[in-house]
């Protein structure tokens, strides 16, 4: 099993919307991939809490896969890429983490 964890900062305001419309819309559309990508076992977005600390970023994605060649799968599917073509307009900062359990 992969585990993948991926946080975004993302801008004040982008493509016409505020930081927390973005960061709710790209949660809806990530989580929306359990349903087009089937390599997806488990798929979560997290909004920073409005009270956490400001150096905390923005939104945590989770995803669990069976394995690095259905990681791969889901990172190249063409509904990912929608997703991630949008969030690259809208991010200011990512980090990600890959790990096998």
């Amino acid at each position: 099993m992969i585990k993948h964890i991926v946080f975004f900062e993302l801008a004040e305001h982008a493509e016409g919307r505020t930081k927390a419309e973005n960061a709710l819309k790209i949660k809806h559309d990530l989580e929306n991939l359990i349903h087009l990508i089937p390599e997806l076992k488990t798929i979560e977005v997290g909004i920073n809490h409005a009270d956490a600390p400001a150096t905390n970023y923005d939104a945590a994605l989770y995803v669990e896969v069976e394995s690095l060649a259905a990681l791969d799968i889901y990172q190249k599917h063409p509904e990912h890429q929608k997703v991630t073509a949008f969030i690259s307009k809208i991010k200011t900062a990512r980090a990600a983490v890959d790990y096998e359990v």
